[in-house]
């Protein structure tokens, strides 16, 4: 690891950090590639995040991450040029490299050692890339494809030549083409330019690709050695340039230094051609044959033009237009139009200017302001059941201003929480990676869909997430989608599919992995089971208790033990680190189409809005936003199933019963409903049930405290939380409550009865 006192320290893992957001920018722009979006800005993207990759890791001596970015740079130069187009061979490669660049930055930040046989197996590739384009030496001249237009000029001049009359013509090689423009650009980098790897070398030469440049530095500033500072940036440059591009491109060889150098652009006046004169004679006879032939060419090609005499005699038609004075706008060609448009055009790309100013924080600083937060929610609950009380009157200027607290409280815990909260972007990136290296191990045309990358979700959740969706990825792509010719013989594309979607549904964030596949085996999978001893013989077990069947510890359906499966952990490893995140995971699948895993995870880890309810003398908290309505039970609104099992009437439909002591293991089941508080709860999947409980004592937000590992992990029990009075109080998962809900007649009515949900 780096020593925490170089100086270097601090840029250093700002570059690492920088390398993150351009290794994502690197991977979009090549999925956009890959989904056929070949304009030049994308591709432009994806060449600057290896250019600056490569550049940054020049200034601190990363040799291997250098040489590798180089030439994935030089391929992606090519296709930037035009003279590679990227098949789908090609871009599998790129994908290939985009994945070693980001191990490359890994192993480079924490000095890790990374095997150079795949190193060397990918510039391997790059090479043959690069062959097959023939592409052209770094120093060979670039052929320019230009043809000359003839003009034929009859001047007829007789014998002037003989008699030596005739002025000598300037070279039409001497003279600036009409589309030319003269720019002067001053460049002065900053001390900071230089620690970010820059080089103005590249800048230069950038600016001397585009035309006729003149480049004089300036060395006015630069001290007598003795008082050099080899930090300090003396020399800066004057360029004189002529060339046919316009002020953007101009700026845009700038733009990996923009905020680093003072950077000053002047367009010179376009009328600052030389003008050559003729003699008397000659003049006579184009004026004279101008006049002739304007009846003729010059009212059907162009407008009335000043007559020829006014103008440079060897300049252009349309120049002659617009070297001229004054002219009405009906005189103006469409030529002379453009360029008097031509400086409405911005300096710099409208992007630059709608960038946003980011801040970068310690994670553990957010960690603490977090755990501030979480400390103000208790002290205001307190505060709250103190002055509660104390009886004072609620239009009291105590309770006015404990109203003012709870408000003030409630924004910076939601501005806090804002902080951690991250898309699920750089997630779904990863399980790119994971589906690219599974689907090659098992040989198979796999192609992953992402929607909802924008769903943002606590940055821990999205730590811990990571290793149980890596689970589900590979049993997609292994176990999951059926081989290329099973495919073709279903009729299915040769190509399979995996989805990867995730969005927010009543206050949680829901992830699902599904695939087009064939779906779950169920007859297999049954007798797996029973095989293993998993499951007694005649167990009699529906389709949803089969599927859950994958969740047992040591359950495979592999019969081949694979780097990806076979070893009978995965699964129930994905269930086990879903629950503690206080989250559940479910399985739909329909043989022949596919099957769909669903993740549904608190929002944040942190901070919820949650009901206090009392049960059996005990306090418990509910997650607000599940509860939709509160109810008073009479007897007649409850109807018998089953022994042991209930329905309450809702309007025009019937929502399961359960009683929330007795599932608990708090009370024995209640035989009198009459005025029993009942609690409406509706899940992300849209099923509904009543929770019957003593009484609502408040609506507070709590602050979540997990269990220790060294505690029972109780069905139902998702965390903890400490009260205004100091009592700890559990917080319920209510769809663990009702999924395991076991009845008076011990059986899995919960499941059952949930289909009865209006």
């Amino acid at each position: 690891m780096s020593d925490p006192n170089d100086p270097m320290a601090e840029i250093r893992a700002s570059f690492f950090i920088e390398c993150e957001e351009l290794l994502e920018a690197l991977q979009d722009g090549l999925q956009s590639l890959d989904d056929g979006d070949e304009d030049a800005e994308t591709i432009n993207v994806v060449f600057r995040a290896v250019h600056s990759i490569k550049g940054g890791a020049g200034a601190f001596g990363l040799e291997d991450l250098v040489r590798f970015a180089h030439r994935f740079e030089t391929v992606l130069d090519e296709v930037r040029a035009g003279r590679m187009t990227p098949d789908a061979d090609a871009l599998k490669i790129f994908f290939q490299c985009a994945d070693h660049l980001s191990d490359l930055v890994r192993v480079s930040r924490d000095d890790g050692d990374l095997p150079d046989d795949k190193t060397a197996e990918l510039l391997q590739h790059l090479d043959d890339l690069l062959g097959e384009t023939g592409a052209p030496e770094e120093d060979a001249e670039e052929e320019i494809d230009f043809q000359p237009a003839v003009l034929s000029l009859d001047l007829d001049l007789g014998d002037a030549e003989d008699d030596g009359d005739v002025a000598e013509l300037p070279s039409l090689d001497d003279l600036p083409s009409p589309s030319t423009s003269t720019f002067t650009i001053m460049f002065r980098p900053e001390n900071e330019l230089f620690d970010t790897g820059n080089e103005p070398f590249h800048m230069l030469r950038s600016l001397d690709e585009m035309g006729e440049c003149k480049v004089t530095c300036h060395m006015d500033s630069l001290p007598d050695i003795a008082d050099l500072i080899p930090e300090q940036s003396y020399l800066y440059w004057t360029v004189e340039l002529q060339s046919d591009v316009d002020e953007a491109e101009i700026s845009a060889a700038f733009e990996f230094v923009e905020g680093l150098c003072t950077l000053e652009i002047s367009k010179q006046a376009s009328d600052s051609v030389t003008e050559y004169e003729l003699p008397d004679d000659i003049a006579t006879d184009m004026d004279a044959d101008a006049e002739t032939s304007e009846a003729d060419q010059t009212d059907e090609v162009l407008p009335s033009l000043p007559e020829i005499s006014e103008a440079p005699a060897v300049s252009g038609v349309a120049d002659v237009a617009e070297s001229n004075g004054p002219q009405k706008e009906d005189q103006v060609t469409p030529t002379a139009a453009e360029k008097q448009a031509s400086p409405a055009t911005p300096k710099s790309p409208p992007t630059a200017a709608a960038a946003k100013s980011v801040v970068r924080v310690d994670l553990d600083r957010i960690e603490r302001l977090v755990n501030l937060v979480g400390e103000l929610v208790i002290n205001q609950a307190m505060l709250s059941q103190s002055l509660e009380s104390s009886g004072l009157s609620p239009h009291s200027d105590a309770m006015n201003g404990l109203e003012e607290f709870q408000r003030l409280t409630r924004d910076i815990q939601d501005s806090v929480m804002m902080i951690r909260a991250q898309p699920v972007k750089s997630l779904f990136q990863r399980m790119s990676r994971i589906v690219r290296e599974a689907s090659a191990a098992v040989e198979k045309n796999v192609r992953l869909h992402t929607e909802g990358e924008s769903t943002e979700v606590d940055k821990t959740v999205i730590e811990r997430l990571a290793d149980p969706l890596t689970h589900m990825i590979r049993n997609a792509v292994d176990h999951g989608l059926e081989s290329s010719e099973d495919r073709i013989a279903a009729g299915k594309p040769e190509e399979g599919r995996v989805n990867l979607t995730a969005a927010h549904r009543s206050g949680r964030v829901v992830i699902e992995v599904s695939d087009d596949g064939g779906g779950i085996n169920r007859p297999k999978v049954l007798q797996i089971a029973i095989d293993k001893g998993l499951i007694p013989e005649d167990a009699n077990l529906s389709d949803s208790e089969i599927d859950n069947l994958l969740f047992l510890p040591g359950f495979s359906t592999a019969t081949v033990v694979s780097d990806l499966s076979g070893r009978g952990v995965g699964m129930d490893v994905v269930r086990t680190s879903i629950q503690a995140l206080g989250g559940r995971i479910t399985i739909t699948s329909t043989p022949g189409v596919g099957t769909t895993f669903s993740i549904s995870l608190p929002l944040t880890l942190a901070v919820l809005d949650g009901m206090v309810v009392q049960v059996a003398d005990e306090t418990l908290v509910l997650p607000l936003n599940v509860v939709i309505e509160t109810l008073t039970l009479t007897n007649e609104d409850v109807e018998m199933v089953r022994p042991g099992a209930n329905v309450v009437r809702v309007r025009s439909g019937f929502v399961p019963l359960f009683d929330l002591g007795q599932e608990l293991g708090y009370r024995a089941p209640i035989d009198d409903y009459e005025g029993s508080v009942v609690l409406l709860i509706a899940h992300e999947d849209g099923s509904r049930a009543a929770l019957i409980i003593d009484s609502i004592q408040d609506q507070r937000q709590v602050v979540i405290k997990g269990l220790d590992d060294s505690f029972y992990r109780a069905p139902g029990i998702a965390a903890a939380t400490i009260l205004g009075d100091g009592q700890i109080a559990l917080i319920l998962d209510t769809s663990d409550i009702i999924t395991n809900a076991i009845g008076a007649a011990g059986s899995p009515s919960a499941q059952t009865l949930t289909g009865l949900s209006a």
